[in-house]
């Protein structure tokens, strides 16, 4: 079975209804509910995607946004097709190695370092500043396989 690692930019465009990725994000969370996709999604982005989330729903004027927030968290928790990876040392110096080579955000970085360590693809929403282009992203791809969903777009 094909093992993605999720970001957060994917799991926010799929709760985002509007969003310009939100159908390519809804067949990646399909996939992943009906077992045809195995999700990895390290603590930090659990973290990451509780306050966007939460705060995508207040600016939706939802009702107690932080528990929706919580509720999705939740979910993809106790998915049994997602494994959420903790802080092993293993996970934090290849996260480590990732921030010290290419200045990432540090989720970014434990989203590259579980796709090395847990053999599947990094799987963001699009191509961010800071992963630059040419020479930058030419590497990042070299050390790590890394999909977009903008490029399904």
């Amino acid at each position: 079975m094909t093992r993605v690692v999720l970001d957060t930019g994917v799991v926010v465009e799929y709760i985002d209804l509007k969003g310009a990725l939100h159908e390519q994000a809804w067949i990646v969370m399909e996939s992943v509910k009906a077992g045809r996709l195995e999700a990895v999604i390290p603590h930090p982005v659990l973290s990451e995607t509780f306050y966007v989330a939460a705060r995508i729903y207040s600016k939706l004027g939802a009702r107690d946004p932080e528990e929706r927030a919580l509720k999705l968290i939740e979910w993809l928790y106790r998915l049994p097709t997602v494994s959420i990876v903790g802080e092993t040392l293993d996970l934090a110096l290849e996260a480590g190695r990732a921030k010290l080579k290419y200045g990432l955000a540090l989720t970014d970085c434990y989203v590259l370092a579980s796709s090395k360590l847990y053999n599947a693809r990094a799987l963001f929403r699009k191509r961010e500043r800071e992963m630059g282009a040419g020479k930058v992203l030419r590497s990042l791809t070299r050390d790590y396989e890394i999909v977009f969903l903008e490029d399904y777009a």
